[in-house]
């Protein structure tokens, strides 16, 4: 998938939504012992890139600096009928910075406002001397709104044929 085909698929208004609005990604990677893992995340987007922030010592760290090569999906679903997401594959880097990343804050910011944010900044710069920065860039990427009938491939074929 070339950068034009991904960033229409991420310039989609509801894409837009899920990457500026949700707080919650599921990271797939594959661990030191050479089995896949799914883990949630908080996430921000900063454009082009997806950014996790996270303790240096965590075991996905040292994962993903051994094999970079990531997924992420980002969803939102009140009814199979408003189902929304974003399929994400990249490369992963990973850059070690002190204190708290600011990508850390944005994306909390995202759930948290006022006093709550504030303590919450208070706390984490406390507890913190250093960051993992893990930041995503997509190499391929769909966007898929089920209500919308933005479907995967195989799917809408299927619903092609049964409606004859």
């Amino acid at each position: 998938m070339n950068v034009t085909q991904i960033a229409a698929e991420l310039s989609e208004l509801g894409a837009q939504a899920l990457l500026t609005k949700e707080t919650l990604a599921r990271l797939a990677y594959t661990g030191a012992d050479d089995s896949p893992r799914v883990i949630p995340v908080g996430f921000w987007w900063n454009g082009t890139e997806i950014v996790i922030c996270t303790m240096v010592g965590s075991p996905k760290v040292r994962a993903i600096s051994e094999r970079p090569d990531v997924a992420l999906t980002i969803d939102a679903s009140d009814t199979p009928a408003t189902a929304k997401s974003v399929l994400m594959r990249g490369r992963a880097s990973v850059d070690i910075v002190d204190g708290v990343a600011e990508e850390y804050l944005a994306a909390a910011a995202k759930s948290m406002s006022g006093e709550e944010l504030a303590q919450f900044e208070q706390n984490v710069r406390a507890l913190y001397d250093q960051m993992a920065r893990i930041t995503i860039e997509p190499t391929w990427t769909k966007f898929y709104d089920f209500g919308a009938g933005r479907l995967p491939k195989s799917l809408a074929d299927l619903v092609q044929s049964a409606a004859g």
